[in-house]
């Protein structure tokens, strides 16, 4: 037998265009995972490397912080965790990001003055107020800026600077980050370091990084020093100012600073942090006596 012919009526303009809607829908979940893939590959592509450090993955990783204790007073600590684990500021939050920042820990927000430090000789090194002749330390005035340390940084009290003929200082680095917004005590930021000054403190090498969070408005336009004097004019001036002055209303001497009193460019900065990481790695590892009672946990 021979069966009858069935005609198809052509489609009409509105079937075609529903066809090609369902077919674009069709298309999108496949094209959003073309474009993730390639963005999850350009994150796991570090932009920045730096000669002898291994670059951490990005910090997405929460980190909490417990406060115990009253504050103001001497028993009063920021515990520092990540995803609910205990971890140390100074050994257990990277250095380095991915995409070149650094990471920072705020110990003392701009516009405040009581000296909040990392504990380093306390286990899990939380944030303490340093204390003076048994007393709560406070600057006699505030800082202007969010201050603070990068963690798995140490100025080595054994290494003399080639050029200043110094010690280290015993801490890790200190960062002045010169942000617009006021960063949580205890806080964990990526800044971009653009600057460092070499202030002599009580004969010993104090680096202080100059730097800017990377969430500030102005991180897309301070890549370097010179841009800061640009968009910050006389900040680095009045930074070193801050920093030679303020223990002389104690009675004591102005501070010093080395390489010419001037605050070197990023290129140097990274060399300083490169080099204090180094110090460090050699510290935790056993390579370098831990003679000064540090905590390495």
């Amino acid at each position: 037998r021979t069966r009858p012919t069935v005609r198809t009526p052509p489609p009409t303009m509105s079937a075609i265009a529903s066809a090609f809607k369902t077919m674009a829908h069709a298309a999108k979940p496949a094209l959003a995972a073309r474009q993730f893939t390639r963005a999850t590959s350009a994150l796991r592509a570090p932009a920045f490397k730096a000669r002898g450090f291994s670059i951490a993955t990005p910090a997405l990783a929460k980190y909490g912080v417990e406060k115990k204790g009253e504050y103001p007073s001497m028993e009063f600590r920021i515990f520092f965790n990540e995803d609910g684990k205990p971890v140390s500021p100074w050994h257990g939050v990277p250095l380095h990001n991915a995409d070149g920042t650094c990471n920072f820990i705020c110990e003392i927000p701009k516009e405040t003055k009581a000296k909040m430090e990392v504990a380093t000789d306390e286990e899990l090194t939380p944030i303490k107020q340093d204390t003076k002749k048994g007393k709560l330390r406070d600057y006699p005035y505030n800082i202007n800026w969010n201050y603070g340390m990068l963690p798995q940084t140490w100025e080595d009290p054994g290494h003399e600077h080639p050029e200043m003929k110094v010690m280290g200082d015993n801490d890790p680095v200190d960062v002045v980050e010169i942000g617009s917004a006021a960063l949580e005590m205890g806080s964990v930021t990526p800044v971009k370091p653009v600057g460092v000054y070499a202030m002599i403190d009580d004969g010993e090498l104090d680096w202080k990084v100059i730097a800017i969070s990377a969430n500030d408005p102005k991180a897309g336009e301070i890549n370097d020093v010179a841009d800061v004097e640009k968009h910050f004019p006389g900040e680095l001036e009045k930074i070193r100012v801050w920093f030679r002055d303020y223990k002389t209303p104690d009675g004591k001497p102005q501070n010093k600073f080395g390489l010419d009193d001037k605050c070197m460019d990023k290129a140097y900065t990274m060399a300083v942090i490169e080099e204090t990481a180094e110090f460090y790695n050699k510290l935790v590892s056993g390579e370098r006596e831990n003679d000064k009672g540090l905590s390495l946990k």
